[in-house]
């Protein structure tokens, strides 16, 4: 079916959620949108959508999409998450309260990133982050684009919190993992939301405390957007959220299956467009507690 061609009288807000390596099926789900026509007025982004977020809003087309798909498959668990024994031992047993440096994920940001302030990106995107001392979450729409990301992805006991201004942030997760409501505050009127999803049907048990831990909070934070959703539905705006992946058995722990998400997620959201999903209020069920 070929792509309408869509003007809307009001904003529209792309809202990229949390998740881990997940992160990847935002790429599919961005791709296909854009296919569609469909452009947002602005992007918010939280954790793993942070990064997502800021790179789209530095090249907001189809080339930049592509780029981030080239860098989500290029993007190993070790670059990112260099955990070692050495480094558990010390943030078990330390006083640094942390497993792993943020040096590895600080340097791809700054190899790959275009701009160097939230201000400067070629579209306007807000960054959620969550504030470690009241677990509020903070909005970040301006400074340093790498700080800001590197706020939102860190995992708490997993990564180091980054101070900006007089906050210590860590992962926006905590706070808020698919920010609809910062949307609607920011004057959307319009909110589209790519999430994650979970693994629903994991091949084994995650291996490892981390793996066990992210495996956790990706069907907290699932739990969490279909409550919000929820909240939203039949209000003043128009919210519409993107199917996740179903049956999904990657970890948000294992960076090695980009590729195939991403495609995965194009090809599912382009069947979901041309049925006509856009003009579908309901929570997707990939959303709810199941079981396969």
């Amino acid at each position: 079916m070929e792509a309408p061609q869509i003007s809307r009288p009001f904003p529209t807000a792309f809202v990229l959620a949390g998740g881990g390596s997940l992160g990847a099926v935002e790429v599919g789900m961005l791709s296909a949108l854009l296919e569609w026509n469909e452009t947002p007025a602005f992007l918010v982004g939280t954790s793993a959508g942070a990064i997502n977020a800021a790179y789209f809003a530095g090249n907001p087309t189809s080339g930049g999409v592509q780029e981030l798909r080239q860098l989500w498959c290029s993007v190993r668990r070790r670059e990112v998450m260099p955990i070692q024994l050495r480094s558990v031992v010390t943030g078990l047993f330390g006083s640094r309260g942390y497993l792993v440096e943020s040096r590895g994920l600080r340097a791809l940001l700054e190899r790959h990133l275009r701009y160097a302030r939230l201000e400067d990106a070629a579209m306007p995107v807000h960054i959620v982050a969550s504030n470690i001392t009241n677990g509020r979450e903070v909005i970040l729409s301006s400074g340093p684009v790498v700080d800001a990301v590197l706020a939102s992805t860190a995992i708490p006991g997993i990564f180091p919190p980054v101070k900006i201004g007089p906050y210590m942030l860590v992962d926006g997760g905590v706070a808020n993992n698919a920010p609809i409501s910062v949307a609607v505050a920011l004057g959307a009127k319009r909110v589209i939301v790519l999430p994650t999803g979970y693994t629903c049907a994991p091949r084994q048990v995650p291996r490892g405390a981390v793996g066990r831990a992210m495996h956790s909070v990706a069907k907290l934070v699932a739990g969490q957007l279909t409550r919000d959703a929820e909240h939203w539905l039949g209000s003043h705006i128009e919210l519409r959220i993107v199917p996740s992946l179903c049956p999904l058995a990657t970890s948000p722990y294992d960076y090695s299956a980009a590729q195939s998400l991403i495609v995965r997620a194009y090809e599912s959201t382009r069947i979901w467009l041309e049925a006509g999903g856009l003009e579908d209020p309901l929570i997707p069920g990939q959303l709810y507690e199941h079981a396969h």
